[in-house]
């Protein structure tokens, strides 16, 4: 009997710390994976180079800019995030879990953060919200940096929203350059479950991306969190 991945079962399945998985896009499948070391960023305090900071702020002339965008496009950036690349002969994304995130999305629990390069999507991510913390599901660029700019925006919108807590489930090379570190379940789960009954705002009405980035990169100055 296949498992139907109902919005309630997924919601409770993240506040224990697991979260659906398959093997391939054609697998009928669905694996629940609960690893023993979390992967988490850090919202304030991410790692950002300078060179990537010139691009977020558009300080530099040696990079192209993209326009960020919240939610116009999720199921692109779902596909984008499941198209095969050549360091990504596969994806864990399949029909199921595609059809679950896209209801997710559509009832305001799952959200997209969009590159756009004129009326192309060059890269983003997306995650799901519950309460105060946010689980990064994937992400994807076809054009230099958009993934990483798409990042930057996110933390900015955690910041500013109210969020604790920036799950990326694992740990990989390239979420290193970024600060990402671990937490044994234990003391995950503790901290996910005082995030998740917290109340934080993810679309922040009114407040456009050039505000938060500006207001985002201001509290890191007066913390002095500087990139490298």
């Amino acid at each position: 009997m296949q498992l139907v991945l109902t919005t309630e079962l997924l919601l409770e399945a993240y506040k224990q710390g697991l979260f659906p998985m398959a093997q391939s896009a054609h697998s009928k499948y669905i694996h629940w994976v609960c690893p023993e070391l979390r992967g988490q960023l850090p919202i304030a305090d991410l790692k950002i180079s300078r060179s990537l900071q010139k691009i977020v702020k558009r300080q530099t002339m040696r990079s192209v800019f993209y326009t960020i965008r919240i939610n116009t496009a999720f199921e692109q950036v779902i596909d984008g995030c499941a198209r095969k690349m050549p360091d990504r002969p596969e994806t864990w994304i399949n029909g199921q879990i595609r059809e679950a995130c896209v209801r997710m999305h559509r009832e305001g629990h799952a959200h997209s953060v969009e590159c756009w390069q004129g009326d192309e999507l060059v890269g983003g991510l997306y995650g799901l919200a519950i309460g105060a913390a946010f689980f990064g599901e994937s992400m994807f660029s076809i054009q230099p940096n958009a993934s990483k700019v798409a990042l930057v925006h996110l933390c900015a919108r955690l910041w500013r929203g109210g969020f604790t807590l920036l799950d990326t489930q694992f740990v990989n090379n390239h979420l290193q350059q970024f600060g990402v570190y671990e937490l044994r379940y234990e003391e995950y789960i503790k901290i996910l479950r005082e995030a998740a009954k917290t109340p934080a705002d993810f679309l922040l009405p009114g407040t456009s991306e050039a505000e938060l980035i500006a207001r985002y990169f201001k509290m890191r100055d007066d913390e002095k969190i500087y990139g490298e």
